[in-house]
C-alpha cells in the first residue's frame, strides 16, 4: 500500500531521492540565485554538519523566524538531516510572542532574518529571557557561511550516520497554532505523516517536475512550507519563493518565470482579477490553483478558470493538527462542487460528521467534523490535557469545525465551532451567510459575526469589503439579504470597511472585529 510505504520514509530520503531523479533540476529560483536539487542537498548538508558541531542531540528543536527565501529551506533542511525538530515562527509575531514560542518549544537554535519589511527581528528578542537558545544564525547567506566554516568539524560520515538514526516515526517538525483563542498550540508531526500526506496531495493535484511553483504562502505555515516547497521536493517541481505578497508583482513573476502553480487563499484570487492592468500580462503558463476556505463564490472557480487562465482549480480542507490535509477535490469535479464544497477524503481517512455527544449523523446533516487516520498529530507539544480534549481515546480527531458530508463523501465547510451563534433560537452558520451575501453585486468580501441582542439573544452582523467603484448602503444589503436568506439569518447590523483583518494564512480574525463592535458601543 502506497500510504504505508511513504510512511516509512524521511525528509533525508526525500531529498536523496530527489537528487537522484533530478540532479541538475532546478530546484529553487529565489532573484538570482538559482539551487539545482544536488546544490540544495549539498548546501543543506554542510548546514547540517555545521550544526552536529554544536553538539546538538537528535530531537533537538531548532527555530526559523523569516519570510520565505532559499535560506529557509536550507536551514529547515540541514536541521532536519541532523535529526533536529523544525519551529516555524510566524513573521507577524512581535518579540515577546516569538520568545514565548522559542521558550515553550525548548528551540537551542535560531534562524532569523535581521530585516525584513523595516522590522528588525534580533532587536524585538532583545529583552526577552531564552535560557535555551545557544545559537542565532542570521537568515542569509552570511549566516549559512557561518555553519559551512564549522563544517569541517565534523565529518560527511558523522552526518550519514545521524541521518541512518532518524526514523520514519519521529518528529520532523513542531507547528504552533495561529492563537486566536488562546495560547499557540504546538502541534506535533512526524516525518512519515509529512511525506506520505503530500505525496497524495501533490498526486492529487498533479504537481511535477514541469511545474514552475510561485509560493506566496508563508513557510511558516503548512501550506507555504508542506504544500509548497516540500511537494515540489517529492515530486520535482521548481519554488519560486515570494517574501511579501503583492499583486502587481505575482502578475509580473507569472509572466516572467512562467509560473505553472499558484494554491493560496481565494483573496489572492480576488486580488489578481482586480488588478487593473490584469489583461497587460501573459498568464497562459498557469495550470494548477489550489484553494480553500468556508466561502468560495462559484464565480470565483469560474474566473480562475476563465479569467485567469489555470486548467485545473481544486479546493481542499485541513489544519494543522491533521498535517495540514484531511480533504480533497479531484480533476473533474464541476464548478459547484469545487466551490461548494472541499473535496473527499484522502486515502487512509475517515471522515465522521457528529453530533455535541460524539454520535455519528447521516448525509447530509450538519456536525462537527471528526478525522482519524495517518495524518492525525501526534499531540501538542507538552499539553496533555489539550491533547485528550482533541483527541479521543478511539483516535478521532476533533476539529471544531463544522460540515455537512453528501451521499459521495464530498464535505462541506460549513463554519467553527466558536463562530456559530443562535438568533432566536435558531442556529446562524456565519459562513453559509457569508457565501449567500458575496452574491451581492457590490460586495468583495465579507465576515459575519454573531452580536448580542436583548430581544433575539445573538443576531447577526455583516462587516463588507465594497467592490471598487461601489458604496455600500446598510439598509439596502440587509433589504437584499432579506429577500434571500431566512429572516433570522439576515443580517441585522452591516458596517462597510476597507479589508478584512486577516491572519498569514488568510483567516479572517473575527475577535478583531468583534472588538471594533465592543469599541464603538
Amino acid at each position: 500500500m502506497t500510504i504505508h510505504t511513504d510512511l516509512q520514509r524521511t525528509v533525508p530520503s526525500v531529498l536523496d531521492d530527489a537528487c537522484r531523479r533530478w540532479p541538475d533540476k532546478a530546484a529553487v529560483v529565489d532573484g538570482d540565485v538559482t539551487l539545482t536539487f544536488t546544490a540544495l542537498r549539498d548546501a543543506a548538508r554542510s548546514c547540517a554538519r555545521g550544526l552536529l558541531a554544536q553538539g546538538y542531540p537528535t530531537g533537538t528543536r531548532f527555530a526559523i523566524w523569516g519570510p520565505n527565501r532559499w535560506e529557509w529551506i536550507v536551514a529547515a533542511l540541514a536541521g532536519q538531516l541532523a535529526g533536529m525538530v523544525l519551529v516555524p515562527i510566524n513573521t507577524r509575531y512581535k518579540g515577546v510572542e516569538a520568545g514565548d514560542i522559542l521558550r515553550r518549544s525548548g528551540s537551542r537554535a535560531l534562524f532569523v532574518v535581521s530585516d525584513f519589511l523595516g522590522v528588525d527581528y534580533p532587536a524585538m528578542l532583545a529583552d526577552e529571557s531564552l535560557p535555551d537558545l545557544d545559537l542565532i544564525v542570521p537568515l542569509d547567506p552570511a549566516g549559512l557561511k557561518q555553519l559551512h566554516e564549522r563544517a569541517v568539524r565534523v565529518s560527511d560520515d558523522a552526518l550519514d550516520a545521524r541521518i541512518a538514526d532518524i526514523a520514519a516515526d519521529a518528529l520532523a517538525d513542531i507547528l504552533y497554532t495561529s492563537g486566536t483563542t488562546g495560547a499557540p498550540k504546538g502541534v506535533m508531526t512526524t516525518h512519515g505523516q509529512n511525506v506520505a500526506v503530500f505525496m497524495q496531495w501533490s498526486e492529487a493535484v498533479g504537481l511535477n517536475a514541469e511545474d514552475r511553483y510561485l509560493i506566496v504562502n508563508p513557510f511558516f505555515h503548512t501550506f507555504g512550507y508542506k504544500a509548497g516547497w516540500f511537494a515540489s521536493l517529492l515530486r520535482g517541481a521548481t519554488s519560486y519563493p515570494m517574501a511579501a505578497f503583492d499583486t502587481h508583482e505575482v502578475l509580473a513573476r507569472i509572466a516572467e518565470d512562467r509560473i505553472s502553480m499558484l494554491p493560496g487563499a481565494p483573496t489572492i484570487f480576488q486580488s489578481l482579477l482586480s488588478h487593473g492592468q490584469l489583461a497587460s500580462f501573459d498568464l497562459s503558463s498557469l495550470r494548477c490553483a489550489v484553494t480553500g476556505a468556508a466561502t468560495v463564490p462559484v464565480q470565483l472557480v469560474k474566473d480562475m478558470k476563465h479569467v485567469l487562465g489555470f486548467q485545473e482549480v481544486y479546493t481542499a480542507y485541513g489544519l494543522t493538527e491533521s498535517t495540514g490535509v484531511v480533504t480533497l477535490c479531484r480533476s473533474g469535479d464541476d464548478f459547484e462542487t469545487i466551490a461548494n464544497t472541499s473535496g473527499r477524503a484522502m486515502e487512509g481517512v475517515e471522515i465522521r460528521i457528529t453530533d455535541a455527544d460524539g454520535a455519528a449523523l447521516p448525509p447530509g446533516e450538519s456536525g462537527e467534523i471528526r478525522v482519524r487516520g495517518f495524518n492525525v498529530m501526534r499531540g501538542y507539544l507538552d499539553n496533555d490535557a489539550a491533547t485528550a480534549e482533541t483527541i479521543t481515546p478511539d483516535g478521532w480527531l476533533k476539529t471544531g469545525d463544522i460540515g455537512v458530508m453528501d451521499a459521495r463523501g464530498y464535505l462541506k465547510i460549513t463554519d467553527r465551532v466558536k463562530d456559530m451563534y443562535i438568533c432566536g433560537g435558531f442556529n446562524c452558520y456565519p459562513a453559509e451567510i457569508e457565501h449567500l451575501l458575496l452574491e451581492h453585486p457590490d460586495i468583495a468580501d465579507v465576515a459575519v459575526t454573531g452580536t448580542p441582542d436583548a430581544r433575539m439573544g445573538e443576531v447577526g452582523h455583516a462587516w463588507v469589503v465594497p467592490r471598487a467603484g461601489a458604496v455600500v448602503d446598510e439598509a439596502a444589503v440587509i433589504a437584499w439579504a432579506r429577500l434571500r436568506m431566512a429572516n433570522y439569518k439576515a443580517p441585522r447590523y452591516v458596517s462597510s470597511i476597507d479589508a478584512l483583518p486577516r491572519n498569514a494564512s488568510g483567516k479572517v480574525q473575527k475577535f478583531l472585529l468583534k472588538k471594533n463592535k465592543e469599541n464603538d458601543t
